[in-house]
């Protein structure tokens, strides 16, 4: 478990779980990533890599009262793929 902070200043809070070939999981609204932990627990049982993260807006990741937060929501998915790839925290 961990946080990423994007260049926007936005936390996106997610797990990261076992090792092997990842598979991501993406809530909806008005979920967590918590919502998806049944589904991980089985797919870490068997070897995979499993992945959720708490979009903007929803869990523990940043609340804000501006845009909307599917306005951004692949600018966040790509920086946590890009932190998740590369094990570096990012650049701002």
């Amino acid at each position: 478990m961990g946080t990423i902070t994007t260049a926007d200043g936005t936390e996106i809070f997610y797990k990261d779980w076992g090792s092997g070939q990842p598979i991501v999981f993406s809530h909806g609204w008005p979920l967590s990533g918590d919502d998806w932990d049944t589904q991980m627990l089985f797919f870490l049982q068997h070897g995979y890599r499993v992945i959720a993260h708490d979009r903007r807006g929803h869990g523990r990741s940043t609340q804000t009262s501006d845009a909307p937060a599917g306005s951004r929501a692949g600018q966040y998915s790509r920086s946590l793929a890009w932190h998740l790839r590369s094990g570096r925290p990012l650049d701002h």
